[in-house]
């Protein structure tokens, strides 16, 4: 097969994106010829960085060999397809919380590293805390210390906005600002673990000078959402398409901070081309910024036109995992004054991903 193959010929709504970000004018030409290794490549953020920098390989002719560390190589071929075939994306099975084996499956050199490996279910958070705080801590551990083995010349480790905590204020959230964290709440072992996570990067920094760089992410959805995705996003999403009313289990008064897959992405290189060592940089649209309960008023009236409702059935307890509820407002002027700007608004997010599904007939 030609490099000449595009990256997701069957959705032209995430191929527009992944040029989008080739297209872009960050600094791209210093990651030519060089080896970059991406973690939790078969998860949604994980796979769409894949997905663009085989298109910066195909548009720049850049000659990034791409090392994809997945666990289940079916469901890597599910999500790639012919696009393996192509000779620039390399898949690299091996379990995060297995050293040696790590150790063995990424045998060449590495220049960067782009660790987006994470437990993301809220339902897995709640249902198994051990293996999530496990898979967190140990596989950035084994992570970094692969990072270190391999002398990469950047690592970006992606943490979360969860991390700043039950934060009640008016003023944009940033990166020096932390809130609390109830660490006799199950569902903290989330933000306690990425917060773990941070501080093993920041140790790593101090101690062996690895250049590490930490991307917090708010929500993250748009074109490329992948099958069983059950985000808040995706489940207001599917109603609209299938024209049921939108459940809330929760009433909805959590502010939520999003940002578009493809700004994602273009945030990450961002951090990793141009960030600083030691770093902390929260990736986010401000303009996004929402409650639960009106995101689905919006979806509702503006994305289903008033065909469907906003109904409430909240449990007594919390058997869904959600997140502690938060009054936040993430400020992205760190990552703006490195020359990162978001491109799309909320509305534009839900159309672009809902025809993405529609491509994909996960609708």
């Amino acid at each position: 097969m030609s490099m000449l193959e595009k990256e997701c010929p069957n959705d032209g709504t995430l191929q527009e994106d992944l040029e989008a970000v080739a297209d872009s004018d960050l600094p791209l030409t210093e990651l030519s010829g060089s080896t970059i290794l991406v973690t939790g490549a078969t998860g949604l953020v994980g796979s769409e960085t894949v997905r663009a920098l085989a298109c910066i390989n195909r548009k720049r002719k850049a000659g990034i060999t791409i090392l994809a560390l997945i666990r289940n190589p079916k469901k890597a071929e599910s999500i790639y397809g012919n696009l393996l075939n192509r000779g620039d994306i390399n898949i690299v099975t091996g379990d995060l919380l297995r050293p040696d084996e790590l150790s063995h499956a990424v045998r060449v050199p590495v220049d960067y590293i782009i660790h987006c490996a994470a437990v993301t279910a809220s339902k897995t958070m709640v249902t198994k805390p051990v293996e999530t705080i496990n898979t967190a801590i140990e596989g950035t551990r084994n992570m970094l210390e692969i990072a270190r083995m391999k002398n990469v010349k950047s690592f970006v480790y992606l943490s979360s906005m969860e991390v700043y905590g039950r934060m009640d204020t008016k003023e944009p959230v940033t990166e020096e600002m932390q809130g609390y964290v109830d660490p006799l709440a199950v569902r903290s072992n989330y933000p306690l673990s990425k917060r773990m996570c941070e501080n093993l990067c920041a140790a790593y920094y101090a101690e062996y000078g690895l250049p590490v760089r930490i991307a917090r992410l708010a929500q993250t959805f748009g074109a490329g959402v992948l099958p069983g995705e059950n985000r808040v996003f995706a489940q207001f999403a599917r109603s609209v398409m299938e024209g049921k009313d939108i459940v809330l289990h929760t009433k909805g008064t959590s502010e939520g901070n999003y940002c578009y897959t493809a700004d994602t992405v273009r945030g990450l290189l961002t951090i990793l081309t141009k960030g600083a060592d030691g770093e902390a940089y929260n990736i986010a649209n401000e303009e996004t910024h929402t409650t639960i309960a009106d995101m689905a008023e919006f979806a509702a009236h503006t994305l289903a036109e008033d065909k469907i409702r906003v109904v409430f059935d909240i449990p007594e307890s919390n058997t869904y995992g959600y997140a502690a509820e938060t009054h936040m407002t993430l400020s992205s002027s760190k990552l703006r004054a490195l020359g990162w700007e978001p491109h799309y608004n909320l509305e534009q997010c839900y159309r672009r991903m809902m025809e993405s599904m529609k491509a994909r007939g996960l609708s």
